[in-house]
């Protein structure tokens, strides 16, 4: 019995007040007529008509985990409860909050079944047992279908918003798509740039050495020019160096071709540390969705330079991957059992590059050793707020 319970799925909150509150309105109004203005023709409520009441409102408790049962259940109860000769109290309000939830979440055909079919069965069973028609059924089962009519357009109008808002969320993705292609594209022109720059001028300090060694001895002030050439060629190419990988600077990875890589990706970064022979366990908790491209691609960066310098520096033997999906903020954490570091890291290339691309979406990054060995680094990324449509590189 006891594993039974464990089974059964707590109450929300929602569903706890809403169920708590058509009990007392229910019982609350019965017992007002019963005290104030009771009928001749009234039966007691107790203790059957309490327990009707009981029946229909407390099985909205589960309303979330069970719609169709509970609703089943509550329209029933609350629909028997009048032929019965009760006190006319407001119990078939929650026989109208289920059949409402039915509706405005997509259950239409057994919503639309449930409520008007119930109450042409009772009006049958009032014809057949010589009670006739009666008005106030009558007058109950046309506001149940206004009721079910303004669910099926409330429930429309979610479907439309929900497609408008899919609508421009493909919008904005493709227009940050289009972007990072562009920038993709300039990436490219100034590689190419680098390779025409660095191959002019080595070509040139080339020739000009040579001449400078062949004329050395004999026409001494030729090859003083020769070398004068040489440096100012060579303080040149630095300085378009310097200008063009500030732009370029990317360790061991080409400029990006592809579409960006996003958290989907990220169990083939676990293989591919698994392979090279650390036990990487990945953990992922919250609810999981889609992202904006440049917060999926800044945690998928993190994720994989952290996983690099697991297998390249650490020495470790298992390490622990995790991402957590919040409501307005993306954790990214990444901990090994490897040698660590004596007092803080050393800043490097992948640890100042990975700042700066979580920088420039919101985020943050903290780098530390693990009390007892090891070495954590964490990245928490903004989902929704600040400039979240950037996408660094790798530095």
């Amino acid at each position: 019995m006891a594993a039974l319970l464990s089974r059964v799925p707590r109450p929300t909150r929602v569903d706890l007040w809403l169920a708590l509150g058509l009990l007392l309105l229910s019982a609350g109004s019965t017992a007002l007529i019963e005290v104030f203005g009771p009928l001749p023709e009234d039966r007691p409520a107790w203790p059957w008509g309490y327990a009707l009441i009981l029946t229909a409102c407390l099985p909205v408790l589960w309303r979330t985990a069970f719609p169709c049962t509970v609703a089943l259940i509550t329209v029933v109860a609350a629909t028997v409860y009048y032929p019965l000769a009760f006190p006319d109290g407001v119990v078939m309000l929650s026989a109208l909050v289920m059949l409402y939830t039915l509706v405005r979440w997509g259950y239409r055909i057994f919503g639309w079944l449930l409520g008007p079919g119930l109450f042409v069965l009772l009006n049958v069973y009032g014809l057949l047992t010589g009670g006739g028609l009666r008005a106030d059924t009558m007058a109950t089962l046309a506001w149940i279908i206004v009721l079910l009519c303004v669910a099926e357009i409330l429930r429309w109008r979610d479907v439309y918003r929900r497609a408008d808002r899919e609508r421009e969320e493909e919008s904005a993705r493709t227009r940050e798509e289009e972007l990072l292609r562009r920038a993709s594209d300039e990436r490219l022109r100034l590689a190419r740039d680098v390779h025409d720059t660095v191959a002019h001028n080595i070509s040139l300090i080339n020739v000009q050495a040579g001449t400078a060694l062949y004329l050395m001895e004999s026409q001494p002030e030729r090859a003083a020019e020769a070398l004068s050439t040489i440096k100012q060629t060579s303080k040149d190419t630095l300085t378009e160096l310097r200008a063009m990988l500030g732009v370029l600077r990317a360790v061991d990875e080409s400029a990006p071709r592809a579409p960006v890589p996003g958290l989907e990706r990220v169990p083939d970064l676990v293989e591919g540390a698994r392979g090279a022979g650390v036990a990487v366990e990945l953990r992922v908790t919250g609810q999981e969705r889609r992202l904006a491209v440049g917060v999926e691609g800044v945690a998928y960066r993190a994720v994989q330079e952290a996983l690099t310098n697991v297998v390249r520096h650490s020495g470790a033997d298992r390490a622990w991957a995790r991402i957590d999906y919040g409501l307005s903020e993306l954790l990214v954490e990444v901990t090994d059992d490897g040698r660590g570091t004596v007092g803080p890291p050393a800043p490097g290339n992948g640890i100042i590059g990975m700042g700066e691309r979580a920088a420039l979406i919101g985020g943050t990054v903290d780098a530390e050793p693990v009390e007892g060995g090891g070495f954590r680094v964490r990245v928490r990324l903004p989902v929704d707020g600040g400039p979240a449509r950037g996408q660094g590189e790798p530095g």
